[in-house]
């Protein structure tokens, strides 16, 4: 059976909203949506939380999450990587005894991921080659052909030059975006390429009210409508 760290990573800097990972959304912190759904999760070994800021070390021990250190300043900082702290995260666990195979990475600003997304994913990579599995998202108004660079301030050049004068969205090959929602690589993998996205990386689709992901103001209010018109009528 595969070992597989299931990481939260959210730090107490937040600049998009102040105190955004603790912030009450629908009734809770936003950070408790990502606990509770990673504790049902069956095939998480471990979820661990990994933060600078003590307030919300001791949030997430109230809700389940195991907080074996305060993450060092230096790898939470603006400028800090996501990979920094999965690392210093890795490294220390490791010296506590404790060994992964795979890490799945959970932020916080995804407050729509569910166990089942967790487990599906989990389960997917783990009958294919891949190395790593992100989510992705269909989109097709941000399709290259309908999307154009500024030349000189005000002149508009497409993106990606289409033959067909009209274009109906149906016609067009789909594309897909990273929604942020589900981060998931074999830990040795991971820290050589310090990216989950390369030539060994596969997709997990979600539909499109899974995938915001909280950045700003606008993306909160978003999300609380989703939270009132989708999310609780599918989840009871």
């Amino acid at each position: 059976m595969k070992k597989i760290l299931g990481l939260i990573l959210a730090r107490g800097g937040s600049k998009g909203i102040k105190n955004k990972n603790i912030k009450r959304f629908c009734n809770k912190p936003l950070i408790y949506w990502t606990i509770s759904k990673a504790l049902k999760s069956k095939l998480l070994t471990d979820i661990i939380l990994s933060t600078d800021s003590k307030k919300i070390a001791a949030i997430g021990k109230k809700f389940g999450a195991h907080v074996p250190f305060l993450r060092p300043k230096k790898y939470s900082s603006d400028k800090s990587s996501s990979i920094d702290a999965i690392e210093h995260a890795v490294k220390f666990l490791k010296k506590s005894g404790k060994n992964y195979d795979y890490i799945f990475l959970l932020e916080p600003t995804s407050p729509f991921r569910d166990q089942n997304d967790i487990d599906k994913s989990i389960k997917k990579i783990l009958s294919t080659n891949a190395e790593a599995l992100i989510s992705i998202c269909k989109t097709e108004k941000h399709n290259p052909v309908f999307l154009f660079r500024k030349k000189n301030k005000n002149l508009l050049l497409p993106v990606e030059k289409s033959k067909k004068k009209y274009l109906r969205r149906q016609d067009l090959k789909p594309v897909y975006f990273i929604d942020g929602t589900i981060y998931l690589s074999k830990i040795t993998t991971l820290l050589i390429k310090r990216t989950f996205c390369h030539n060994k990386t596969i997709g997990f689709e979600l539909p499109k009210w899974k995938s915001i992901e909280i950045d700003d103001n606008l993306d909160w209010l978003l999300a609380e409508t989703i939270h009132k018109k989708i999310y609780l009528k599918s989840h009871g």
